[in-house]
């Protein structure tokens, strides 16, 4: 049985509010997958690359999680 579904219209601030949350998400994502790569924390890597959280596990990770390791010159 073929259901016929009528076209959905996406309201115009609706765009407008989802293009600045992804420019948001992908900037985080990409330091943070950058600071986990770095530190060779493979298992942060793969959770936030798998897990879309809107850019608020990249924020938890870059502030408590990443490994302080201070440089000694």
């Amino acid at each position: 049985m073929l259901m016929i579904i009528p076209q959905m219209v996406i309201p115009d601030w609706v765009v407008w509010l989802y293009v600045p949350v992804i420019i948001w998400s992908l900037a985080w994502k990409g330091i943070a997958l950058w600071k986990a790569g770095k530190n060779n924390q493979p298992a942060w890597f793969v959770a936030m690359l798998l897990v879309n959280t809107v850019g608020i596990l990249e924020i938890i990770y870059i502030a408590f999680f990443q490994s302080n390791k201070k440089r000694r010159k």
